[in-house]
Parts: C-alpha cells; structure tokens; sequence
C-alpha cells in the first residue's frame, strides 16, 4: 500500500489504530494499521510546508483540507488537522487545536481551544473535548493501545489523559484529572481501586484529588500528597442538565 492510499483509508475511517470489541467490551490494537503511519513517516523527507519558511515535516503529510460536503466546522485561525486522522461529520474545532495521523474523531464532537488530539487518540461521537485538554498520543511501541475516550463523554478543561487510558460512554471528568497507567483511580460507590487497564466506568463522574505518601516518614513529616482521580458519583438527570450546554452551540 503506498502513502497516499494510507492516509485515504485512516481519513475514510476504514483503517484505525484500534478496534472495539463488542463481544468482550474491549479494544484491540491494531498494530498492522500504526506500522503503516511508521511507513509513512520512513519515506518523508522534510520539506517546507506550503512554501512556507516558518514549517517543515514530511513532505507526504501536509495539513488536511475539507469540503462543505463534509460537515466539519475548522474554525479560523490558528489550528491544523494532519494528514492521516479521520475526522466524522459535524465536527467542531476552535482554534488553536490540533488533530494528528493516526487519531479518529468520530461525528459530533467538539474540539475546543487549546486542545491536543495525540496520534492514533480514539475519540468517540458526541464528546465535548473542553478547552486545554490533552490527549497523548501512543504511537510507539506499536502494540501499545493509544488513548481511548468513548460515545457522549465530556472531558473537562484542563485533563490530561495518556498513556492508553480509556474513558467509558457518557463518562464526566472535572476540570484538571489526570489519568495514566500510574495514577490510582478511586472508586467511592464500590470501595475499591480500579485495576491498572480498567476503564473509567460508565456514566461516571470523576474529580481531581490526592493521595498521602504514609509509607514515606520524610513525605509523611512534610505533609506530601499524590495526584489520584476520585469516582464520586453516576451520571444522572441533574448531571445531564448542567452539559446541555454542547447542544446549544450546534
């Protein structure tokens, strides 16, 4: 397959960095699909972009262009969507953002200010990205999954999700959580940590918080704490209420 029939298939969709599993409710990396991106960057050559003195990358990825026909509201100035990333219809993105290869943003999400969408970042449909939210992105190693964020979930000002976390349907993170691999996430309806690959729940409702280092007598002495996220309650009516908000700007 040669470059530009990569990039057509990751921009159609018919080609992502992971796949869902219905039957066990999981996603699988598609390692095959990210050593296609690899392919891609191997033969680039950097170049200016656009005649351009100010950009240079590879000269088989430049910036992705739409059409009216597709429905995607770029709002000027300052963002770039690269070659290589799909992105659905009625999408919105505010300046500045930016999406990379391998990323999929699927049809009614909001892309906010200021946000980062990683490469091979699995974004899925309705979600509200709020302003300054990075999303890692996990190209290598191939076999890592990258960073998932399911159907209808909203994803508060200022979080920072890396790493290969994933964050279920209709899930709510408040403004400034942080997940990774190495960042517990508390459970307070169940009274437990989630396991390391465990997705945010559901519907959850998550806040920043911290943790005290007990086992460590100098940290302990000095009164040291740890990011942790906190599950703290289920999305409900009243919760719905307050995100309507997302509906108004379509």
């Amino acid at each position: 397959m040669n470059v530009e029939d990569i990039l057509k298939q990751f921009e159609s969709g018919h080609l992502r960095a992971a796949n869902y599993n219905q039957e066990n409710d999981s996603w699988v990396v598609n390692s095959e699909a990210k050593s296609l991106i690899l392919q891609v960057f191997k033969e680039g050559k950097n170049a200016l972009v656009e005649n351009n003195n100010y950009f240079i990358d590879k000269h088989n990825l430049p910036l992705q262009t739409f059409s009216l026909e597709q429905q995607v509201r770029l709002v000027p100035q300052g963002s770039a969507v690269r070659r290589g990333s799909f992105v659905g219809k009625s999408v919105i993105i505010m300046p500045p953002s930016y999406i990379n290869i391998g990323a999929y943003v699927d049809s009614g999400t909001m892309v906010d200010s200021h946000c980062l969408v990683g490469s091979c970042a699995q974004v899925g449909k309705n979600v509200h990205l709020s302003a300054g939210v990075q999303i890692g992105g996990v190209l290598e190693p191939i076999g890592a999954n990258p960073v998932i964020i399911e159907d209808d979930s909203f994803i508060g000002a200022g979080c920072i999700l890396v790493e290969g976390v994933r964050v279920g349907k209709r899930a709510v993170l408040a403004p400034g959580v942080r997940l990774s691999r190495s960042i517990p996430v508390y459970h307070l309806l169940e009274n437990r940590i989630l396991e390391k690959n465990e997705k945010i729940p559901d519907g959850s409702i998550v806040v920043p918080g911290s943790r005290s280092i007990a086992k460590n007598n100098f940290a302990k002495e000095l009164g040291l704490s740890l990011s942790c996220a906190i599950i703290v309650k289920i999305r409900d009516e009243g919760s719905d209420e307050s995100l309507q908000l997302e509906d108004l700007l379509r």
